[in-house]
């Protein structure tokens, strides 16, 4: 099959990041339809020409490419698995795209499946937050068949600058595996520095300003450090998504026999964020576990009368062992 501007389209999941990425499709020129659980998410698209669909399959029987963005695994599998999921009402030959971050077994185990039907199923995690979604400025990690691939690879540079083809099927989740376990430790120390920053007395912005360009650079302390310095803790990316990639990573070297502990160190601080309410913040709002006791008002991060949000209470962060403790 041949995809073209006339080829509709089909997503399942228009949240911090399914939506712009659905946004430039339809921007693009093709025919979008677009299915979420709750539909007043879809409501931009919808008014924009996106064509609302009621169900997983209804979306299917329309659309012989069909990209999914959801949360868990779980989503994924009921998606795609269930009764009247992709892979039983998809037509044979749809090319389905999964850009949801999930463990590299399943996305094997959806490929395989998809072979039984005629399907053309490809992994496709992406990352660069909510930011690179709306700039359509992506890093999209690709496994499945080279083919499979080339034949929808017009349609990923939609969405990101860096499309790269990992390998076979589950090489997209492994690479992603590793863009998380990158950023884990990344996260640590960003929180670490500009809360050393603000203790010693220094400058947030200055001290950005300065290192942002040096050995220390990274898109997280660019990005998501000026968000904490701006007391911006809504979510580019959940802290309950990052626990859940985090987990997987975990689990992944567990089984390959790594030994990765600043990984596991990031993962016990955001599960401990996630447990006690603050899963549905940013990433960045781990800046909270350590920042108790700085700034103007130490139950809040900088200030309640600038828009910060409430840090954890006592009892959440002495649940965390390795927190440094309150000056």
């Amino acid at each position: 099959m041949e995809i073209d501007r006339n080829t509709p389209i089909g997503f399942i999941g228009t949240g911090v990041m399914g939506a712009s990425m659905a946004g430039h499709i339809l921007q693009a020129g093709h025919p979008l339809h677009v299915f979420t659980r709750t539909k007043e998410k879809a409501a931009a698209l919808i008014e924009a020409g996106a064509v609302w669909e009621k169900s997983v399959a209804a979306l299917a029987a329309k659309c012989p490419v069909i990209f999914t963005m959801v949360g868990f695994p779980t989503d994924v599998k009921e998606i795609y698995l269930g009764k009247n999921g992709l892979l039983k009402k998809a037509q044979p030959g749809s090319y389905l795209i999964d850009t949801t971050t999930s463990p590299p077994e399943l996305a094997r185990n959806l490929y395989e499946q998809g072979q039984k039907r005629g399907l053309h199923i490809l992994d496709a995690p992406v990352t660069g937050g909510d930011i690179g979604a709306r700039e359509a400025k992506l890093s999209i990690m690709v496994g499945g068949d080279e083919d499979d691939f080339k034949a929808v690879l017009p349609l990923l540079r939609l969405l990101g600058t860096t499309v790269v083809h990992q390998g076979e099927a589950g090489a997209g989740q492994s690479a992603k595996v590793c863009n998380q376990i990158a950023l884990a430790g990344v996260m640590l120390g960003v929180c670490e520095a500009l809360v050393y920053a603000e203790a010693a007395g220094l400058s947030p912005e200055k001290l950005l300003e300065s290192i942002e360009r040096g050995g220390a650079a990274s898109w997280a302390l660019s990005n998501l450090g000026r968000r904490i310095i701006a007391g911006d803790f809504e979510p580019g990316f959940y802290i309950k998504h990052f626990v859940k990639d985090l987990k997987i990573a975990s689990e992944e070297a567990e089984a390959l026999g790594l030994y990765i502990p600043a990984t596991d160190l990031a993962l016990s601080a955001y599960e401990d964020m996630d447990d006690d309410g603050y899963g549905d913040l940013g990433t960045q709002a781990l800046y909270g576990l350590y920042a108790e006791g700085i700034g103007d008002d130490e139950d809040w991060l900088f200030s309640e009368d600038e828009g910060g949000v409430p840090l954890l209470d006592d009892e959440a962060s002495d649940d965390y062992d390795d927190k440094p403790k309150r000056r």
